[in-house]
C-alpha cells in the first residue's frame, strides 16, 4: 500500500505564502501523478493542481499565477507552494496520488486513488 502524510498546515495571515508537504511512504516502485485538492468549508473537494513524474504541472484556474507544485521523485514528495493567499483558500487540503507501482509480498502491483488524511490552511484576513 502508499501512505500519504500531508504537512505544513496552519493559520496563515492574508497574502502569506506557506508551503504544504506530500511524502508517500511504502514498498514504492513509481508514482505517476501527485496531485493537491482542496476542500472549503460547506463547498466539495475540488482540484488544486498536479504534476507528473516528468515534472510537468497543471493547474486549476484559482490557482494559476499564484500556486507551484513540484516534486521530488527521489523522495516520494510533493511540495505546493501558495503565494498571496486569500481567505477563499482557507480549507483542508488533501495530497492525492493516481496511480502507484509498489512492492506487496513478493511482486509488484499497481494500485489507484491514494488519498491522504488533510492539512488544514486557515486564511485570516
Amino acid at each position: 500500500q502508499v501512505q500519504l502524510v500531508e504537512s505544513g498546515g496552519g493559520l496563515v495571515q492574508a497574502g502569506g505564502s506557506p508551503r504544504l508537504s506530500c511524502v508517500a511512504s511504502g514498498r514504492i516502485a513509481s508514482i505517476d501523478n501527485m496531485a493537491w485538492y482542496r476542500r472549503a468549508p460547506g463547498k466539495v473537494r475540488e482540484f488544486v493542481g498536479e504534476v507528473s513524474a516528468d515534472h510537468n504541472a497543471r493547474y486549476a484556474e484559482s490557482a494559476k499565477g499564484r500556486f507551484t507544485i513540484t516534486r521530488d521523485n527521489a523522495m516520494n514528495t510533493v511540495h505546493l507552494e501558495m503565494n498571496n493567499l486569500r481567505p477563499e483558500d482557507t480549507g483542508v487540503y488533501y495530497c492525492h496520488v493516481d496511480r502507484a507501482l509498489y512492492l506487496a509480498a513478493t511482486s509488484t502491483v499497481s494500485g489507484e486513488d491514494f488519498w491522504g488524511q488533510g492539512t488544514q490552511v486557515t486564511v485570516s484576513s
